[in-house]
């Protein structure tokens, strides 16, 4: 019986006079069938704009990233030579360079696995985790140099033990 219907059903469309064919969309959006999917304005289909250029991004960025990471080697170096009492400045410098050096790369781990837009929840928590840690540390680091033997004076310890 079902394909009797069929038959009768099939027959009739082919005796209709073709008219072009109207798809019907099932999204809730008011924009018509294109062939390929539909094209949005104002969203993914747009052309990219550029922010603005700074100078705290890009290459700027990459260069004083490199400049800190070489500067970290004699800074090391000068450490195991001098004695920590006597040079407070190298105690200052050597510790300044080494929380910003790693709060860069840690901030740059972040920026590529664990970005805001992907992580909504636990991206901003986690940058501002790394801001407030490397503020503690920094403040700690601080303490250390003006209250105790300093950071070259421990590392003349520990090379020497």
């Amino acid at each position: 019986m079902t394909s009797r219907v069929f038959l009768c059903h099939s027959l009739a469309a082919a005796k209709r006079p073709l008219v072009p064919f109207q798809l019907v969309s099932r999204s809730t959006s008011n924009s018509a069938y294109v062939p390929g999917g539909p094209i949005y304005k104002g969203t993914v289909n747009d052309a990219t704009t550029f922010p603005p250029a700074k100078k705290s991004v890009g290459s700027h960025h990459w260069t004083f990233e490199r400049l800190l990471s070489a500067g970290l080697v004699p800074l090391t170096a000068a450490a195991f030579v001098t004695s920590g009492s006597a040079t407070p400045l190298l105690d200052g410098l050597l510790g300044i360079s080494l929380i910003v050096h790693s709060h860069i790369g840690f901030d740059t781990i972040l920026v590529d696995y664990v970005h805001k837009r992907k992580f909504p929840t636990i991206g901003p928590v986690l940058t501002w985790t790394l801001r407030v840690t490397s503020l503690a540390v920094g403040v700690g680091v601080y303490q250390f140099n003006t209250n105790d033997i300093g950071l070259t004076e421990l590392i003349r310890r520990v090379w020497t033990a």
